[in-house]
């Protein structure tokens, strides 16, 4: 597991969203955390106007869209941003997805199966 001063990714979603673009983002991120045993906090946005807003506040004014709010899925580490979408994949691509998550390294496999 990692150290206890790291804190654990967390991504806002909607499960409800009507865009099945959003929905399969959604099941990506999920899917490449849970594979890679890596801790995270899913934060429901749905019918949570308060949990909304504060990822709107959150998000980096240069990466809301021009019309509109910032789609889910968003990933945060504590209050700290981390990227959209396209950040996340791109980090993936890069080989950097633990830098990208501000997390210092892989959970060891000694660590996963304890």
């Amino acid at each position: 597991m990692s150290s206890s001063t790291e804190l654990c990714p967390k991504w806002h979603h909607s499960p409800y969203g009507p865009w099945t673009k959003v929905k399969k983002r959604q099941q990506a991120v999920v899917g490449f955390l849970e594979a890679n045993r890596i801790s995270f906090q899913e934060v429901d946005i749905t019918n949570a106007e308060e949990r909304r807003l504060w990822m709107y506040r959150h998000i980096p004014p240069e990466k809301h869209p021009d019309k509109g709010n910032p789609l889910p899925p968003q990933i945060f580490n504590g209050d700290c941003y981390c990227g959209d979408y396209e950040d996340f994949f791109q980090s993936k691509e890069n080989n950097t997805v633990f830098t990208f998550l501000g997390l210092s390294s892989p959970p060891s496999v000694k660590d996963s199966e304890s």
